[in-house]
């Protein structure tokens, strides 16, 4: 999808091709129109094999970058741009922007392949699950999994450079059928990484699956928009806010049976109120309580951002729809006893 201003580019997993990304791709180029940029790798859905290349180690990862570094040049788009990845197309953002840490302006990582992750012992257990021999050849699939314990070898230990902002999505388990061991060395070395790197915000997609991008659109829908919002300056950003409000509503009317959507924006509107622009914050929670009348939760946050506004009247109102929603919510019981007390 063509576009002006920062394009986005996006990295399909392991086995996937750039078709994956068409469940979201029309609502960021509404909100954002920007330039959206998928492409299939080398092997994978409509892009034929390199027929310059003849090893199969020539068909590894880093041949991919080259060609991805080739592919964008020939758009003209090779200049700044946002990353998205999910899975194994992680490890091409982390090369990619280990290549060119000028161009990058920030990455969005959707339960994407920790580089550390396979260890060697992982890697030995791995060749005595998985039989190459089924895998017809030549296809961009075999050329993955013979070149796979390469690919990790050369990612391991490789991190972000730490000028990027990094926005790492991972669900509480990714993979459910994995062995125990496995599943918590994953969700083990995502925890980590927002933890011993500043430039990385963490942000779990509760009740999500591996594809979190399909299992909770909404959520990822709107965290590539905050991204792309960064590149803009304060005018722009303004009236980003009211197409993203805009998307926000439509999302969570499509998504308000399973009430994901009303999470989305709760945290949306928290992360307003921790960057203390309040102004946003409270058109995101007042939003929420008209898509959710039903919720107290909803009613409560929208409180507490207008307790912080000194809207007390107000404030004092929405507490007490809260409460007359769930008389069991004991916090907001207690903030308005100390309302009324003042």
């Amino acid at each position: 999808m063509s576009g002006s201003g920062t394009p986005i580019l996006f990295e399909a997993g392991g086995g996937n091709d750039g078709s994956v990304w068409k469940g979201i791709l029309d609502k960021i180029h509404q909100v954002t129109g920007t330039t959206l940029i998928t492409y299939d790798r080398s092997g994978f859905g409509k892009s034929e094999l390199n027929p310059s290349l003849k090893k199969e180690s020539d068909f590894g990862i880093v041949n991919g970058i080259k060609e991805l570094g080739t592919g964008l040049s020939k758009l003209g788009f090779d200049d700044e741009v946002i990353l998205v990845s999910h899975s194994y197309g992680g490890l091409y953002n982390l090369l990619y922007a280990h290549n060119h840490p000028k161009k990058v302006i920030s990455v969005v990582l959707i339960d994407a392949t920790p580089p550390d992750f396979w260890n060697e012992e992982l890697l030995t257990m791995r060749d005595q699950n998985v039989d190459i021999s089924s895998i017809p050849k030549p296809s961009g699939d075999y050329y993955l999994n013979i070149n796979f314990k390469e690919t990790m070898r050369h990612v391991r230990n490789l991190d972000f450079p730490e000028n990027i902002p990094i926005l790492n999505i991972f669900p509480e388990n990714s993979f459910p059928g994995f062995p125990e061991v496995l599943s918590k060395r994953w969700r083990k070395l995502h925890t980590e990484l927002g933890d011993r790197k500043e430039n990385v915000t963490n942000i779990i997609a509760k009740g999500s699956g591996h594809a979190v991008f399909q299992d909770n659109p909404a959520l990822i829908i709107n965290a590539i928009i905050k991204a792309y919002s960064k590149t803009l300056d304060e005018e722009q950003q303004s009236e980003l806010l009211h197409k993203a409000l805009d998307n926000a509503i439509a999302l969570s009317i499509e998504a308000k049976i399973n009430n994901r959507s009303e999470q989305d924006l709760n945290a949306l509107g928290y992360s307003f109120l921790e960057n203390e622009e309040l102004d946003k914050a409270l058109e995101v929670f007042k939003l929420t309580t008209i898509l959710f009348p039903d919720s107290f939760n909803a009613y409560d946050s929208y409180g507490e951002a207008l307790l912080k506004s000194n809207r007390k009247a107000e404030a004092i109102e929405m507490y007490e729809r809260s409460i007359e929603l769930n008389p069991e919510n004991e916090n907001g019981k207690k903030i308005l006893l100390q309302l009324k007390q003042k």
